[in-house]
């Protein structure tokens, strides 16, 4: 991952992302163990971890690339960690909870499976979500199925937690590839008091939002026309 994110993207995602990064944490310590500890992989300015701190986790750990500049953090700078995440990301300990989101469809395909080895190294629960095949975005090179990344953390011995997704599905302040992709998995064997029964989801894992349907379906249609409109041009010259 290389520097392509603008300052004004990270002041805006900011405020997009403080409300659905409340609200999710919100559901998720209602069910999974208890968190004191947090690291973001691809924290960007560190807003869900400024919103677990809010909620009284203690410590707190973000990881990005150079790119992020140092007066957007939302969390203490000495709490920010710059790193290649195409490379694997050594930390001193291991903490409760590993949150990446929306990041690992950045990295190269062959970086998947390290990448997920990493998350698991550094938690026994982790947030995650990742972009799925045709969702599009900057520098999105390996998007892949929800059930896809599932394997690769069933591999790791983790097992997948569906329970978020049906509580903010139909949230329209909330951008739909958090309500479309956030799964939360958990070491196989870890005591859950509470969480759902891993597998028990009540939708399938591979699910494309309305949303981002409906988004593209527009912009076919766009094309279409446009096509349709340069061929009547053309036929008629």
């Amino acid at each position: 991952m290389g520097k392509r994110y603008t300052r004004d993207y990270y002041e805006a995602r900011q405020r997009r992302t403080r409300y659905s990064a409340r609200v999710i944490t919100d559901i998720l310590l209602q069910h999974c163990a208890q968190v004191r500890s947090a690291v973001d992989v691809g924290c960007g300015v560190g807003t869900w971890l400024a919103e677990l701190a809010d909620k009284g986790v203690a410590e707190i750990q973000g990881v990005d690339g150079p790119w992020v500049e140092q007066d957007l953090l939302v969390i203490p700078p000495d709490r920010f960690l710059r790193a290649n995440l195409g490379e694997p990301v050594n930390l001193p300990r291991r903490y409760d909870l590993a949150i990446s989101l929306e990041v690992a469809e950045h990295l190269p395909c062959e970086r998947a499976e390290g990448f997920v080895a990493m998350l698991t190294g550094f938690a026994d629960q982790v947030l995650f979500s990742a972009a799925i095949p045709k969702q599009g975005g900057g520098r999105h090179i390996n998007e892949r199925w929800q059930s896809w990344w599932v394997e690769l953390f069933a591999a790791r011995g983790y097992d997948v937690h569906d329970f978020i997704r049906a509580r903010i599905w139909n949230d329209e302040q909330m951008p739909y590839w958090y309500r479309q992709n956030t799964l939360f998995f958990s070491r196989r064997g870890l005591a859950l008091p509470g969480m759902p029964a891993a597998g028990g989801a009540s939708m399938p894992l591979d699910v494309v939002h309305p949303v981002l349907f409906e988004m593209r379906a527009r912009r076919r249609r766009r094309l279409r026309e446009r096509l349709l409109g340069f061929l009547r041009r053309d036929g008629s010259s």
